[in-house]
């Protein structure tokens, strides 16, 4: 057998990074965790990332948001407006693989972090901006935030009960979805980079992923004309039952997506008589006869707890789940089992646990590591990648490069 590799599979790959927040920090997380070189560049204007300072759990200039966008980084701070700091930030891009930016629509152009603006410095460098609106069209100069485009894409006119408000989603999924958008963008510029020699830009932006993410409801929208209603207990558009339902004691899911599993539910509930109905014959029938076949069902699982229910469901074959609170999650024995929490220890934080990377290739992973302190990286990256000895690295901080002298 060929011996399996011992080293993450993005060692090797460089990325510079001019990030805050979310939605960017995010990307390039799925790079660093698995074994990408991540330099961070931070504003000193404006004390870093904003996620630095973003409650609760946060002291200075740490946070427990800031580590959860950012462990395994180096950080620079780096003032891309002066002449100074652009001559570093070009020495940097010689030496990477990708220029990453999130920032507003117009902003990566302007700032020159394009391909059209890098070629001369490194002409297989790969660029890729992640924003609110993408570069070209009227929201191009406007922020973009996940909040606003869940209402602008129309996720919170899908989200909620049926009589109450339009909702947004429990997570910034927006942001979590553009994100690894952009990762896998990274990804695909960089194979072909690899392939042809030279780079190119790469373009996402968090409204595109939000429509996209719409999936087969805006197929269905756009055309036949479909107008989506909310549904109360989080219940499926198309088939049912595929919902919450409540139980003498809580809450679970369960969900019929085929046939086979419809007949289990049945043998399940005892109610044998479901299946000989002709209202509940098929997807279509049990869809038309909604109401009546949700009312049935209600009614029976409310007459146990819903552990007991969890365990004749499950012995039946039935899709099913608790629906858990977040420590409920974390401590499932799924996630046990497959070790998703991972503790990292911080200076000022103490023992940070986090969620681990859904991202498993074969062979060796990356250790995970702290997220950085402000500038914390600067001498070793001028020095390791620039090649700044240091009078150089003092002449370029007398200049402004990072911050005012």
């Amino acid at each position: 057998m060929a011996e399996r590799p011992q080293s993450p599979p993005l060692e090797g790959v460089r990325v510079v990074s001019v990030e805050q927040y979310g939605a960017g920090p995010w990307a390039t997380l799925q790079l660093a965790d698995l074994g990408a070189e991540v330099i961070k560049i931070e504003d000193p204007a404006s004390g870093g990332d904003v996620g630095r300072y973003v409650p609760p759990y946060q002291e200075g200039e740490d946070s427990l948001f800031f580590e959860t966008f950012n462990r395994g980084k180096l950080s620079v701070s780096l003032d891309l407006r002066a002449e100074a700091g652009r001559a570093v930030f070009e020495d940097l891009v010689v030496q990477s693989d990708v220029v990453f930016s999130n920032l507003r629509g117009d902003l990566a152009t302007r700032l020159g972090l394009d391909f059209a603006a890098l070629e001369r410095v490194n002409p297989r460098i790969v660029c890729c901006a992640l924003s609110g609106f993408g570069s070209t069209g009227p929201r191009a100069a406007q922020p973009g935030y996940d909040y606003l485009v869940q209402g602008l894409a129309g996720w919170m006119s899908l989200t909620g009960a049926a009589s109450g408000p339009p909702t947004k989603s429990g997570l910034s999924l927006v942001d979590l979805s553009t994100g690894y958008a952009a990762a896998v963008s990274i990804l695909a510029g960089l194979h072909r980079a690899q392939r042809d020699g030279r780079g190119c830009d790469c373009e996402v932006s968090l409204f595109e992923t939000a429509l996209h993410q719409l999936c087969y409801i805006g197929t269905w929208a756009a055309t036949a004309g479909y107008v989506p209603e909310r549904l109360d207990d989080s219940a499926h558009p198309s088939i049912v039952p595929f919902q919450n339902f409540p139980t003498a004691d809580g809450w679970i899911v369960v969900a019929c997506p085929k046939e086979h599993f419809w007949r289990s539910l049945c043998a399940a509930l005892e109610q044998p008589d479901l299946l000989a109905d002709e209202r509940f014959a098929d997807f279509a029938a049990r869809f038309r006869h909604r109401e009546e076949l949700l009312s049935l069902i209600t009614d029976e699982l409310a007459r146990r707890p819903a552990v007991e229910w969890l365990e004749i469901l499950a012995a039946a074959g039935v899709p099913c789940a608790p629906v858990n609170d977040v420590a409920a999650a974390l401590a499932d024995p799924q996630a046990v089992a497959r070790e998703a929490l991972v503790e990292i220890e911080h200076p000022r934080l103490g023992t940070v646990r986090q969620v681990a990377s859904p991202l498993r290739v074969d062979g060796a992973r990356r250790e995970y590591e702290r997220a950085p302190e402000r500038d914390e990286h600067r001498l070793d990256v001028l020095r390791r990648v620039c090649g700044y000895d240091d009078a150089t690295i003092e002449d370029r901080a007398r200049d402004g490069a990072f911050g005012a002298a």
